[in-house]
């Protein structure tokens, strides 16, 4: 399993400057629905009790109305633990040397892709709606000149703070590799 502060393929002298998620806001999202879809369960059922007692004493329509509603529960259940994976495990981690982009998508499928900061063409910071403006959240699209064109940071907390440090770091790049020249 990848680790975050055990980067695989690890160049000499590299270190960890900063390791992103999304911001917490979006996962607090995917909760409410989550509590929402699950406040809608409990008022099907009294609506049932109220409206249709009987229903819940037949042999035929009391299990098919279990099943439904654990059927319904079930998806619940899995669209709320495959939210909490994909802001889990969506990492963004710049080192002192490259630019790692780590994404999941769906339950078995993981991309990781790379880049060497000296490849780093533009670097774009994005902030689009009211709740991110308040809370501080956006994008930051990386142009590189490699096989990946662009790399996208979603949703991040402080994209102009990231896009700054991204920028100083490129800036340091080129300036001690001008020197060594």
């Amino acid at each position: 399993m990848l680790s975050i502060y055990r980067l695989p393929g690890a160049m000499l002298g590299e270190k960890i400057i900063k390791v992103l998620r999304r911001d917490l806001f979006i996962l607090f999202k995917k909760v409410v629905i989550f509590l929402f879809l699950i406040l809608l369960l409990v008022i099907f059922y009294y609506l049932m009790l109220a409206v249709f007692p009987h229903l819940l004493e037949g042999q035929i329509s009391y299990p098919l109305i279990i099943l439904g509603a654990s059927s319904y529960a079930l998806f619940i259940w899995l669209f709320f633990f495959f939210s909490f994976i994909d802001y889990y495990l969506d990492v963004w981690i710049i080192t002192s040397e490259r630019i790692i982009d780590i994404r999941q998508n769906g339950f078995f499928s993981r991309v990781i892709a790379e880049q060497r900061l000296d490849k780093v063409q533009d670097v774009t910071s994005e902030v689009h709606g009211f709740f991110p403006t308040i809370l501080k959240y956006g994008d930051v699209h990386i142009q590189t000149a490699a096989e990946q064109g662009r790399f996208n940071f979603q949703e991040i907390p402080h994209p102009e703070k990231v896009r700054d440090l991204v920028i100083k770091l490129v800036d340091d790049k080129r300036a001690l590799h001008n020197t060594n020249i």
